[in-house]
């Protein structure tokens, strides 16, 4: 006869998730994840697989978890330019809000550490570019179309700077404790829209 789970899968993997979040893959062993997820290394691989299958699966959590509400307030009807604008600057106030800095987001945190050598975390990174830069790039046809964004400006060029951008205030506001760095570099991109 099959045991049943002694533990609740969905908030093991939110555990692990946020634990590599907080650490980064290589910094957290299998017994740091045994330790902070309270359930044994033999239930941890019968669950999710490999440390690193358990990294993926936290990684994909971490996507859905973040774009979903992206898509929804950029796909709103009504004017577009005022959510790509919020996009941007919520990006730089997460950048530089002290409890939100040392973290950063996950996907950049993993296009760093993992993707150049990891194949499945590197497409895992790219989906997530894609798919932010996909909704950017409809939020900015549809500015156009309603004429809030000049009918010579490139949206997808543009969908792409913001997106490089957007990563970017991640990076640098992980590092750096200047908070008007990050937000000053948001506010001199978002003129690109005027």
């Amino acid at each position: 006869m099959a045991r049943t789970k002694e533990f609740d899968p969905e908030a093991a993997l939110q555990a692990a998730l946020e634990l590599f979040w907080q650490r980064g893959y290589e910094a957290t062993s299998m017994s740091d994840l045994v330790d902070h997820l309270g359930i044994g290394r033999a239930s941890i691989y019968a669950t999710f697989g490999s440390k690193h299958e358990l990294y993926l699966k936290a990684l994909d959590r971490y996507d859905r978890a973040g774009l979903e509400p992206i898509m929804r307030e950029l796909s709103r009807p009504g004017p577009a330019l005022p959510a790509v604008r919020a996009l941007v600057r919520r990006y730089a106030t997460e950048a530089a809000d002290d409890r939100l800095r040392r973290s950063g987001c996950l996907v950049t945190n993993t296009a760093a550490e993992l993707a150049p050598h990891d194949a499945a975390a590197a497409r895992r990174v790219e989906r997530n570019w894609d798919q932010l830069q996909t909704v950017l790039h409809s939020a900015l046809l549809r500015a156009q179309a309603q004429g809030e964004l000049p009918a010579g400006r490139d949206p997808l060029a543009l969908a792409r700077t913001l997106l490089v951008l957007m990563q970017g205030l991640r990076v640098v506001g992980k590092a750096s404790g200047d908070p008007a760095r990050v937000r000053d570099a948001a506010e001199q991109a978002l003129t690109l829209l005027d």
